[in-house]
């Protein structure tokens, strides 16, 4: 008698749990609860007559059986969704899908998005802002914006833009633009998680400790967003400045930047290396930064 296949949700509940060595994160990645992933694996060990997961710790760790398994798992899956985003492609060819971070997505990519559109009016953009790592093949995304080092496994990155650290302040903020570094110790500081403000002090010659209190900002768009409203003194990247400084929105007090440690990049799979879409979207970011560096 032929072995039957398991249902394809146990399939998936042991694949996100073999991912994240978690039951919890296993079950936030598939918006079920923690009850429903482990009566699942449960039920695909009944199954196969086989051990798949152990407890470890406070996590789960993978049998000998269970990582060969999840081996086998995760090709099969990576082949289906290649199969599904080749049909989606010829089902949608207008659709470009591009995942990117909120901060740059609101900060960058949205003031620019009108020229793309003009420009290529057979493009349907689809914009997926997300803190989450993408992961080109279990999502439906064709192209991403990603902040990092450009060594992320499975995908092509082409460094776009280094980007960099400095003060921007709204022109009208209270008590005036500061004149000299020293002078930020009568102002609020604005900030944001991972954008430590000692690194700027100290190339400023400020022999001064990280800031612990004053406003703190979990995304860098409403960081950028309170500097210009004028409720502080922001330590801004030169990514998500906009049109702000041209425009007159925000103000550099001084000449002082610190280089970003994380580069921006363009990546996708190397299935869509070739496409047109892709190959448009490519050229019309270059064609902006190129714009950007004459000013």
């Amino acid at each position: 008698m032929a072995q039957r296949l398991p249902p394809m949700q146990a399939l998936r509940a042991f694949e996100a749990t073999a991912r994240s060595r978690s039951l919890s994160r296993a079950a936030e990645t598939l918006h079920v609860t923690h009850g429903a992933i482990s009566h699942q694996i449960k039920s695909l060990e009944s199954d196969l007559g086989v051990r798949l997961v152990e407890r470890s710790g406070r996590g789960v760790r993978l049998t000998e059986e269970g990582e060969r398994f999840a081996t086998r798992v995760r090709a099969a899956f990576a082949e289906l969704m290649t199969g599904v985003q080749e049909l989606a492609a010829r089902s949608n060819p207008r659709q470009l899908r591009v995942s990117i971070a909120p901060s740059l997505a609101a900060r960058w990519l949205l003031p620019r998005i009108g020229r793309f559109n003009a420009q290529h009016p057979d493009v349907d953009l689809i914009v997926s802002s997300t803190m989450a790592l993408v992961d080109f093949q279990r999502d439906e995304v064709d192209v991403g914006i990603r902040y990092g080092f450009g060594k992320w496994e499975g995908v092509r990155a082409e460094h776009l833009f280094d980007d960099a650290f400095f003060p921007v302040c709204s022109p009208r903020i209270a008590g005036g633009v500061p004149r000299r570094p020293a002078d930020l110790a009568r102002y609020t500081l604005l900030r944001a998680d991972g954008e430590p403000w000692k690194p700027w002090f100290e190339a400023a010659g400020l022999d001064w400790p990280e800031p612990e209190r004053g406003p703190f900002f979990s995304d860098s768009a409403l960081l950028m967003q309170a500097a210009a409203e004028g409720q502080g003194i922001a330590l801004g990247r030169r990514s998500l400045l906009a049109n702000d400084e041209r425009n007159g929105v925000l103000v550099r007090p001084f000449a002082i930047e610190t280089p970003g440690e994380r580069r921006i990049y363009l990546v996708y799979p190397p299935r869509n290396a070739d496409s047109p879409k892709v190959a448009a979207f490519r050229a019309w970011i270059k064609a902006e930064l190129a714009a950007d560096a004459r000013g």
